[in-house]
Parts: structure tokens; sequence; C-alpha cells
């Protein structure tokens, strides 16, 4: 199974965000067990940065980067992505952009704890919680 891994489920893992932690670290586990293939776009991990950079140096944002890239594959930003999202007219352009990525790479769902964000997205969008039931079920 291929997931587009967004934002808020990885910091929900680095930043011990609780309560949604504990069903983040599932999915990042699935991903670091190779259960499910896990890709990052490089917005994400830009977003990353941009929230992490008042607790982390730039070394430790580098450490980050390596450790991540351990367990996820970070997928590019293509001008079609920019052009195809634009395209799309949704009301938040980053969310469009995930959703045109994940299409790209022929994710079969993005994992986010904004579901209601993906609404019109070709790729399904599930929480990290409701991804879960669904692979234990």
């Amino acid at each position: 199974m291929r997931l587009l891994i967004d934002a808020n489920v990885i910091l929900d893992v680095l930043q011990n965000r609780s309560p949604h932690v504990k069903d983040s670290s599932v999915i990042w586990k699935m991903c670091e067990t190779r259960q499910a293939e896990g890709f990052v776009s490089s917005l994400t991990f830009a977003n990353l940065v941009y929230v992490m950079r008042r607790e982390l140096d730039p070394g430790q944002i580098e450490e980050v980067l390596h450790k991540l890239s351990l367990i996820f594959t970070f997928t590019e930003l293509s001008p079609s992505d920019l052009t195809s999202a634009a395209r799309l007219q949704w009301d938040d352009f980053e969310d469009a952009l995930q959703s045109v990525t994940a299409e790209r790479i022929h994710a079969d769902h993005i994992v986010t704890r904004n579901v209601r964000d993906f609404s019109r997205s070709k790729v399904t969008a599930f929480t990290p919680s409701e991804l879960r039931g669904r692979m234990e079920g």
C-alpha cells in the first residue's frame, strides 16, 4: 500500500502531540517496517522545517531529514503539480498540491488528520485512526 503522509501526521510523532501521537506512530511504524510504502512530499518537509525551526538548529534539522528519509520516500514537486493544483481551485493550495502529488505517485491513500480538506481529492484521505482501523479490520 502506498501512502502520502501529510505534515500533521509527521509532526504528531516528532513533537509527541497528545492524543494524536499514538495513531500517527502506528502509521509511521507501518512505513518503517515496510507494511506500507510511505511518501512525504517536499512541500511537507519544507512545512516541517518551518514549524520546527524555532526548536531545532540547522544540524538537528538535517538529522531529522536523514532519519525521515530512512523511513519515508521524499517526492519532489513538479511544475505540472503546481499547474494541476491551481486548476483544482481549492481554497487551500497546499492541500491541492498534496492531492495532485498523491495522484501522481499513485498513492492508495492520503494520511492526514484533516480529512475534510481532501473531500474533493481523487485519492481518498483517512485519519491515522481510520486507516489503522481498516488495516486491523
